[in-house]
Order: structure tokens, then sequence, then C-alpha cells
């Protein structure tokens, strides 16, 4: 068999790693991701489960633990295909798992604005706490030297372009490039606090926006849909196996569902996994 691209690959070996403790079947043959209360859940889940390949028969993991995983998992995908991807987007950028956002240039005000919370009981309960947001996976982008700048010409001096972020003489923090949440499993609750994130990123930001992504393992169209469908605070919803999902439905002659599948991916709202590292370069 002929070797396949390079991201084909990565994405088999990114499902090896799910295959490899996140993604198990039971001795009962309940998959990990599947819901036990649904049995069309645990139908299309063993599917995509078979198409991947074999799985190991373990108990399932809990609930924050899977979530852990899957987050390191992910992180690790796309940080390998960031480095791989430099050529399309050139600078230096960074995948980390966690953290605040506050070190970043778009948010380093929330610092001062946490700061002013905590010392100050009224002004906390009038702002709240939205503002404090920890993405699962961030993507920052470094600051330019001007030597960088002015590597093919005499772009920038000191007389002009004193403020942009993308020099680095005019401040240090990295750019928010992207912002990633992993849902290995959807319910409505998970959906809405991955919506709220990102409607927190566009609204608190002072400059660009990053991308706001979601990664999720859920195999029921319908629960996507609870995330995937509307526009403004999400890019758009990858799905960890969304050709094979496909092909479950399409093998149980699940019809309705397929077509909300289709219409997600038609209307550019839900995307495989493999197309994640591409759209993050653009």
């Amino acid at each position: 068999m002929t070797a396949g691209a390079w991201l084909t690959q990565a994405r088999a070996e990114f499902h090896a790693t799910v295959l490899g403790g996140i993604l198990t079947r039971s001795a009962a043959g309940m998959p990990s991701n599947a819901d036990k209360a649904s049995k069309p859940s645990i139908a299309v889940a063993n599917s995509i489960l078979d198409q991947l390949g074999p799985a190991k028969t373990a108990p399932k993991l809990p609930g924050q633990t899977a979530g852990a995983d899957f987050e390191s998992v992910c992180a690790g995908f796309v940080g390998l295909c960031f480095e791989r991807l430099s050529h399309l987007r050139p600078g230096t950028f960074s995948v980390h798992k966690g953290g605040g956002i506050a070190r970043f240039d778009q948010y380093a005000h929330l610092d001062q604005l946490e700061a002013i919370a905590k010392s100050n009981r009224e002004i906390a309960t009038a702002i709240g706490s939205d503002y404090l947001i920890k993405p699962d996976i961030v993507i920052g982008r470094e600051a330019f030297e001007d030597g960088a700048i002015n590597a093919t010409s005499h772009l920038v001096d000191a007389e002009t372009a004193r403020h942009t972020s993308l020099r680095k003489s005019n401040q240090s923090l990295p750019t928010l490039h992207a912002s990633i949440s992993c849902k290995w499993t959807l319910r409505s609750d998970r959906a809405q606090n991955a919506r709220s994130e990102g409607l927190n990123l566009v609204r608190n930001r002072k400059g660009r926006l990053p991308h706001i992504a979601v990664i999720t393992g859920e195999p029921l169209p319908g629960r996507i849909s609870s995330l995937a469908l509307g526009t403004g605070d999400i890019d758009c919803v990858y799905h960890f196996a969304l050709y094979e999902l496909r092909s479950a439905l399409v093998e149980q002659g699940r019809d309705e569902t397929l077509e909300l599948l289709d219409m997600m991916v038609e209307g550019k709202r839900l995307r495989d996994i493999s197309d994640l590292p591409l759209d993050l370069v653009s």
C-alpha cells in the first residue's frame, strides 16, 4: 500500500494515540465515548471504533481524566502539525495546554481587572468572573524583532508603526493566535460552556480576534449540533473522526441524523480534525 500524505498519516497516528487509552470498549461492549442511556449513541460509537481499529477492552476512564487526556492528545497533534506547516504561516508559534489568556497581548488588561476586583468586593460582584478564561489549548505567536521585519527591505524604523503589536520593540507579549476547547463528549451544559468561553474571548479582547475552535469526540450529530449550529461565538467544531462518523450513519441507515450532519458540514460549521491545522494557519 502506498503511503498517504503526511497529514493523512498524522491523522492516523492521532487516532492510534486516542485508541491507546481514551477510546476503549468495556467488557460489556460499551465504547468510552458513548452514552450508555442512548442506543443510537452506543451503535454509532461502536461503528466509529470498529473503523478506527482494534480497541482495548478496558473500563471507561473517569470524565475528568478522559477529558484531560484528550486535551493532551489534541495539543500534541496541533503542535506537530504547526511545525510541519510553518512555511504557510511564518512566525514563531507555541502550542500550550491550558493556562490563562492574560499573558497574551490582546488580553493583558485582564490581569489589572482581576487585581481591581480582588481589592473591592462590590466591583467583583458587578463585573463577575466570566473574563477569567482558561482555554484547554492556546496557540501564541511571538512578536517580531525589527531585524526580522526588515529582513528583505527597510520596512520599519523608530518614526512610525509605534503601536502595532507585531513589533517586539513596541511590546514583548505574544499574541493569542488560537483558543481551542476540547470536549471528549458533549452534553448541553458542556456545549454552552464552550459558547460562553468563545463569546468572552470576543468581548474582552483589545486587538485581533484569535481563532476559536472546539474539538469533540461526541458520536451523536444531534448533540454536536447544539454547539455547531449558529455563528459568532466559535469559528467551527472539529470532530475527531468525521469521516468515520458519516460512514457509521450511512451504514446504519440513520437518514435523519445523516441529513443533520451533512447540513453542518455544508454550512461550514463542522469539519474533520485533519482540517483544523490548515484552518489555523489561514
